[in-house]
């Protein structure tokens, strides 16, 4: 067998090839991407036998994932996949100096698969079966963490412009439709309190109880600071009451001392 050792970094790998008594075959820099790898596979095609299998060559590498990995196990080789602390560990045995390089990473990588292959994890194929699997559910995982995200966006927001809403309709749960078409219909906590038990059962369709949770749900909004007073103001007709300080510009002002008196008032002695 072969032993390749693959010290990976964010754009190169550092790799070393052992034969199985250890010696070094070559050592070389290989970039990421296609690239990279068709120049893995000409370096390993350089030392295998003729009629070797790609199963005869093994790779040790600290990670068991990512566009590289899949690539070396679908073209056949064996990936084993170790630990970094593992790695440390069998770097300090080679050497007592302690000090880390690209270069001295890939000679322990590649001398541990070679004397503990064994010990070791393989990384195996997986279907494609699988692998749509695997799309799939780290798909759904993102969207379910960006609906996190937005639903604690949605709470900050609501603590601040419209408590109300958020204790009303939290039990609700703040991501759920119902709760999103109710914000679409009063976004604000005026309109909030305007808000019937018709119109709120039927942004609960679906649910049980409708009616009590309708009902639950329009008593949170309208006893919130303020929503009330809105409320009186609209059904009086927007402002203050007439009688209280309302002014009516064809009302003449008779009072002593003012413009047109004349009229109404006699001058002093008649």
């Amino acid at each position: 067998m072969l032993f390749v050792g693959d010290d990976w970094a964010e754009d190169h790998h550092d790799v070393e090839v052992q034969d199985s008594d250890g010696r070094v075959l070559k050592r070389a820099r290989l970039p990421e991407g296609m690239d990279g790898m068709s120049r893995f596979h000409e370096l390993v095609g350089r030392f295998v036998a003729a009629d070797a299998e790609p199963c005869d060559v093994g790779v040790c590498i600290e990670t068991d994932r990512g566009p590289w990995v899949r690539a070396l196990v679908a073209a056949g080789y064996r990936v084993f996949a170790v630990d970094p602390k593992q790695a440390a560990r069998h770097r300090e045995i080679l050497g007592s100096s302690g000090a880390k390089s690209d270069k001295g990473d890939a000679r322990a990588l590649a001398d541990m698969l070679r004397t503990r292959h064994r010990q070791l994890r393989e990384v195996a194929g997986d279907s494609e079966i699988a692998e749509a699997v695997k799309v799939v559910t780290r798909a759904h995982q993102s969207m379910v963490w960006e609906r996190t995200r937005h639903m604690l966006r949605l709470r900050s927001a609501l603590r601040e412009y419209f408590p109300a809403a958020l204790a009303a309709y939290k039990p609700l749960g703040l991501t759920s439709p119902a709760v999103l078409r109710l914000l679409a219909a009063a976004p604000a906590p005026a309109a909030g309190a305007e808000l019937t038990t018709g119109q709120i059962a039927a942004a609960l369709t679906g649910r049980r109880d409708i009616d009590a949770k309708a009902a639950a749900v329009q008593q949170v909004l309208r006893r919130a600071p303020g929503a009330r007073r809105d409320r009186h103001q609209r059904l009086r007709g927007h402002g203050p009451v007439a009688g209280r300080g309302h002014h009516h510009p064809e009302r003449r002002d008779h009072r002593p001392g003012r413009a047109g008196r004349g009229a109404f008032w006699p001058a002093p002695g008649r």
